[in-house]
């Protein structure tokens, strides 16, 4: 049974940590754009897709979560380097995730303020914004080669 709960433990930080961050970086993002409308409204679908695109890092704790728990082994059956896989996996997307999201969430925003302020940065501030986010794409993909070794 501890061994299960080892499971759920690192499939609860996989899912909830990396949704937080997400949820951080598009509030950042969003902030801004409230503040933007003001000085140039016309601009909205530049501010949203910048201050959506932070949500992705949730999106990979949600398709890790999926891909571990479609594994068929979260039984009372579970070995503890299973559990262990799982609550590594967890830890890696849990812990780079949130920073990831909360990075390109300050990014975006400070393109969005500059594309308030009349500069065409939007492709710039797209460009930069991929850099933090390659690191939650190598943690997914570290959890999904975890998830290949179960």
């Amino acid at each position: 049974m501890t061994n299960l709960l080892i499971a759920y433990l690192g499939l609860a930080l996989m899912i909830s940590l990396p949704g937080i961050g997400s949820a951080i970086g598009v509030s950042i993002g969003a902030n801004a754009t409230v503040g933007a409308l003001k000085k140039r409204d016309d601009a909205f679908g530049n501010y949203m897709l910048l201050s959506a695109l932070p949500g992705t890092q949730g999106l990979y704790g949600f398709a890790a979560f999926f891909i571990f728990n479609s594994k068929g082994v979260l039984t009372p059956d579970i070995t503890i380097v299973q559990a262990i896989s799982f609550l590594a996996a967890g830890l890696i997307l849990g812990s780079v995730a949130p920073f990831s999201a909360a990075k390109q969430g300050q990014i975006c925003a400070n393109g969005i303020a500059a594309i308030a302020s009349g500069n065409n940065v939007f492709g710039n501030t797209m460009i930069l914004a991929v850099f933090p986010e390659l690191y939650a794409i190598l943690a997914f993909a570290a959890a999904f080669l975890i998830s290949n070794a179960i």
